[in-house]
């Protein structure tokens, strides 16, 4: 389990850092050198979240990445408004026709180019054959067998380019009696055992606070075609990458599976708590939340003396060691609360630091971007915006020899590259015209 710690004050930190910025910089300068990826051009069939976020990823890392979109609407996210970046003045004409840019849709799609094409339409269907054949990658979630009867399952792609490595995120995959549903995070949260497992114990199911099976499935994809990158390399052939969120959230279990299968052990919820160690949750203080974690006795005997002033309490044989403090959970818990209740969240945490016991603050949004630590690793980035001016997004979140990789793009306001992309296959300006007038892009 990662450790628990104290933010440091901002100018604490600053303190603490000084003499060592001087022999190493901090990681939040920007990437210099040639991106891994860049070369690499990537067809982008997806929509909503985890297959974006598989190619933001990838678009991180300099691939090229071209999103294709429906023509009218585009990514459904697009719509999902409240919140939206406010319009600046000098947003292009061509697409003043447009609703502002909704935030959703700008948490996943950084780094990309947007495309509107109808490929049901053939001349449509053609436009996305030659990116077919030009693209190293193609990425979709369609339900399984849509896009084969459309002209672009993997066989008819795999004709066209026998190097694409086509990768489809599906609900449930390619296979089995699920393989026609639909996915949607949240539906598969609760059938795949994270909803059992979350909330408290005395309380419904709960979902997570975000879309973590779409996210978790964004990664694990990302992952894969990084592999069959690498694999292409040696064999000179692309494959077939079948992901789902069903798979990836069982995956997702980690112990709690591994719990029932070796051991037959159900699962429980336990909110905040661990089930197996005490104290290993939040608390309330006067004025706010604060996490504990005591993972040996010498840690709680550091908590009973320095934290609480009760130094009984470490040899009470109700609490002296982990097994005792998990049967008289609740009355220790009880404990505990009374005690921090007494004071504001911040007194405890100056206690706490230094200490060597995990702990931290339970922040909201405003506090975790005001963080010493994401200030100090500049984890937002400001990108001028087309449409919405100077936006801040999340950055990327690896660094590579103590530098970020740079966000060339903001994200793409709906077919903002679609005469570009098509200039790159050989369409006229009169060629694009029509086709836009068709309906087909």
């Amino acid at each position: 389990m990662a450790p628990l710690h104290r933010a440091l004050p901002a100018a604490s930190l600053r303190a603490q850092l000084g003499l060592r910025t001087l022999a190493r910089p901090l990681p939040c300068t920007r990437f210099n050198s040639t991106p891994p990826l860049k070369g690499i051009r990537i067809l982008d069939l997806t929509r909503v979240l985890a297959g974006p976020t598989a190619t933001m990823l990838l678009a991180d890392l300099g691939a090229d990445v071209i999103k294709v979109e429906e023509v009218s609407r585009g990514d459904d996210t697009r719509s999902w408004n409240p919140p939206s970046a406010p319009l600046s003045e000098d947003a292009p004409q061509a697409a003043s026709h447009l609703p502002p840019e909704a935030a959703y849709f700008l948490a996943a799609n950084r780094n990309k180019r947007s495309i509107t094409v109808n490929f049901k339409d053939p001349d449509g269907l053609a436009i996305l054959h030659k990116l077919v054949a030009k693209a190293d990658v193609l990425v979709e979630n369609f339900i399984p067998g849509k896009l084969g009867t459309m002209g672009l399952g993997y066989d008819d792609c795999r004709a066209i380019n026998d190097r694409l490595i086509y990768a489809s995120i599906t609900g449930y995959g390619q296979t089995g009696p699920y393989r026609q549903a639909a996915g949607y995070d949240v539906i598969i949260e609760g059938e795949a055992g994270l909803m059992h497992i979350t909330g408290e114990p005395d309380r419904p199911p709960s979902k997570v606070g975000v879309a973590v099976t779409d996210i978790s499935t964004g990664l694990y994809a990302h992952g894969a075609i990084m592999a069959a990158l690498i694999s292409r390399q040696k064999t000179g052939r692309g494959v077939w990458i079948d992901c789902n969120l069903f798979e990836t959230q069982i995956a997702g279990l980690a112990n709690i599976a591994s719990n029932y299968l070796i051991a037959g052990k159900e699962a429980g919820r336990h909110g905040t708590a661990h089930p197996s160690i005490v104290p290993y949750q939040v608390f309330p203080c006067k004025d706010g939340f604060i996490m504990i974690g005591a993972g040996n006795d010498k840690q709680f005997r550091v908590i009973a003396e320095r934290i609480l002033d009760q130094p009984e309490l470490s040899d009470d044989p109700r609490f002296s060691t982990n097994a005792a403090r998990v049967a008289n959970r609740e009355l220790l818990v009880k404990i505990i609360t009374d005690a921090l209740m007494e004071e504001p969240r911040d007194h405890w945490l100056d206690l706490f630091n230094g200490l060597g016991v995990p702990f931290g603050p339970i922040n909201n949004i405003q506090q975790t971007f005001e963080h010493p630590q994401a200030i100090a690793r500049g984890i937002t980035v400001q990108v001028d915006h087309p449409r919405a001016g100077k936006i801040k997004l999340v950055g990327p979140a690896v660094t590579y020899n103590g530098k970020r990789m740079p966000v060339n793009r903001p994200p793409p306001w709906l077919s903002e590259h679609t005469d570009e992309v098509l200039g790159e296959l050989g369409y006229s300006a009169e060629d694009i015209g029509q086709l836009r007038q068709d309906g087909v892009v």
